[in-house]
């Protein structure tokens, strides 16, 4: 994409200019990419406001025909399939395999929700009163604002969008200031599927803009995902008008490996979840605990993994395992924590260093041995390619560590004995636990967290009823 590009605001089935416009750059080049819309506190009203006038039209609608459209946005994102992924490494800096995954995966999940059509259920319930019929209802909230991240843009665009105009919903839709092109190059390919004006609305800009969505009286939900520190600012926006909210706000998602586990699949599963997208994906691997009798040659083998990953620019160099991270804020993190870490006693197995490629912020993959509970790297969300490792005695000791944490979105484990899997079941304190498998959702599934990892969830029957409220109807005969 040409520098002198000039992404427009999508409101009321237009693309619409803004006064003011802020550089869009490649994270493993520095290259500029494009200008992106800063938009302003008129341009968020009048999205609202599009959305709000098109909502009752939009909802009373069959379900089945709002379905429609979802699936002829999932046809035109297959068939621009390789564009859009490159768009989105260039932009992000994930590797072009992951970025193709994430865009058929996005186009697989428009057509999932559409699925839902005719299966938005109610109930009936039976009544203490004689010729009373009591109807539970699932209706519409109204207008929705989906806040995104930058780590999966284009994919987060769907989570939000077809659960919430599947169920008679109309939504405003804001990218991050890092990612807004890929949002845009969706926004053109829905703007050919005939959507109803208004309907779908996208705006753009920093926290200011994101601010004005959660805090504007016309809107009905707030579905965020992102940082607990943003979460909590949007929670605070929406609390005078009482909003809805859903939020996934991050995780640090350890990894028990006992001594009965598979190695090899632990070491590959592990080393895969921590350099994809260069660990900046909430749900992944951040901390491991493995048990003592296996820790020295696990310790081992994961560090020679990831000390093998091929990085660096994932467009001049298509072989590589992981791109850069995504600017240099992200970048000074990672080193601030790992120089911590050491600092706190942690021992550098590999890594550990920002890597010069001229150009581009790369950080080495990194592990860390000797670490504890106390220490901020096994408390604290790394988002980069670093994996601390602590040793533990037995599986109890793993599970009251692992808990012990502020945030719960999801966790792993890694036994071939059934009722320590079992154990972990019942007594893992997350949102997710993936055993003896990599860390990654199914559509079909409910990715939730507890505590400071969010309110809500996405995905699957209960992900889709979070876009609806209840309405229930006495019948007196």
């Amino acid at each position: 994409m040409a520098s002198s590009t000039v992404l427009r605001n999508f409101i009321a089935g237009s693309f619409t200019d803004s006064a003011e416009l802020h550089e869009v750059t490649n994270p493993a080049t520095g290259a500029v990419l494009a200008r992106s819309p800063l938009s302003c506190q008129a341009d968020v009203d009048r999205a609202i406001a599009a959305a709000r006038g098109a909502h009752k039209a939009w909802a009373r609608r069959p379900a089945v025909e709002r379905a429609q459209y979802l699936r002829r946005v999932a046809a035109r994102i297959r068939d621009n399939a390789a564009r859009i992924a490159r768009t989105i490494t260039e932009e992000q800096g994930k590797v072009l395999g992951l970025a193709e995954v994430e865009v058929n995966f996005t186009a697989d999940y428009l057509d999932y929700m559409a699925e839902w059509a005719r299966r938005i259920e109610g109930e009936v319930i039976t009544s203490d009163r004689a010729n009373e019929q009591i109807f539970l209802l699932r209706k519409p909230l109204g207008v929705v604002a989906g806040i995104l991240p930058w780590n999966f843009p284009f994919f987060l665009i769907a989570r939000k969008m077809a659960p919430a105009l599947l169920t008679g919903n109309t939504i405003v839709i804001k990218p991050s200031e890092e990612t807004p092109i890929n949002c845009h190059a969706f926004t053109e390919l829905l703007a050919q599927c005939e959507l109803p004006a208004g309907v779908f609305n996208v705006v753009y800009g920093q926290g200011g803009t994101g601010a004005a969505l959660a805090g504007h009286a016309g809107v009905d939900m707030v579905s965020f995902t992102g940082s607990v520190a943003t979460g909590e600012r949007i929670a605070a926006a929406a609390a005078p008008h009482i909003t809805k909210l859903n939020l996934e706000l991050g995780g640090k998602a350890p990894a028990i490996v006992l001594a009965d586990a598979d190695l090899d699949l632990a070491v590959r599963a592990i080393r895969d979840s921590r350099i994809i997208n260069t660990g900046q994906v909430c749900n992944c691997a951040e901390r491991v605990y493995v048990q003592r009798q296996v820790a020295d040659e696990f310790t081992a083998r994961i560090a020679q993994a990831m000390a093998a990953t091929r990085y660096g620019d994932p467009i001049a160099r298509p072989d590589v395992e992981m791109g850069p991270l995504i600017n240099q804020k992200g970048l000074d993190s990672v080193q601030a924590k790992v120089r911590q870490a050491i600092a706190d006693g942690a021992q550098l197995v590999t890594g550990g260093q920002a890597a010069d490629l001229g150009a581009g912020f790369h950080f080495q993959p990194t592990v860390l041995a000797g670490c504890h509970a106390g220490m901020e790297i096994m408390r604290k969300e790394i988002f980069g390619p670093v994996l601390p490792i602590q040793v533990v005695e037995d599986l109890d000791e793993a599970i009251a560590l692992a808990n012990d944490c502020e945030y719960g979105l999801t966790s792993s484990l890694y036994t071939r004995d059934l009722s320590k899997a079992m154990q972990a079941m019942r007594e893992i304190d997350f949102g997710e636990t993936y055993i003896n498998r990599e860390n990654f959702e199914a559509m079909q599934g409910f990715h939730a967290g507890v505590r400071k990892s969010g309110v809500g969830g996405a995905d699957g029957k209960h992900g889709l009823y979070e876009y609806t409220h209840t309405h229930v109807v006495y019948l007196q005969g």
